[in-house]
């Protein structure tokens, strides 16, 4: 009998999505998943003028955004 252990975060990934969708440009969801700097950098530079936050919507719906220990979000 094999067991199988999953490395996934204890974050949603709905969550984050929400989160980067309504706040992104502030860097809501970095903060949401324990990244802290990249949440101020973020923050200040208004998502890197739009187009990381554009990129982080896309990594979040295809399920590749990662938490602050390196796990994929919970579905």
């Amino acid at each position: 009998m094999a067991n199988y252990v999953t490395l996934t975060s204890d974050k949603k990934k709905g969550t984050a999505y929400l989160l980067c969708l309504f706040g992104g440009f502030l860097g809501l969801h970095y903060f949401y998943v324990g990244k802290t700097f990249t949440g101020i950098f973020y923050a200040c530079t208004l998502g890197c003028c739009l187009k990381a936050y554009w990129w982080d919507l896309r990594k979040i719906r295809k399920g590749r955004f990662q938490d602050n220990v390196g796990q994929y979000l919970r579905a």
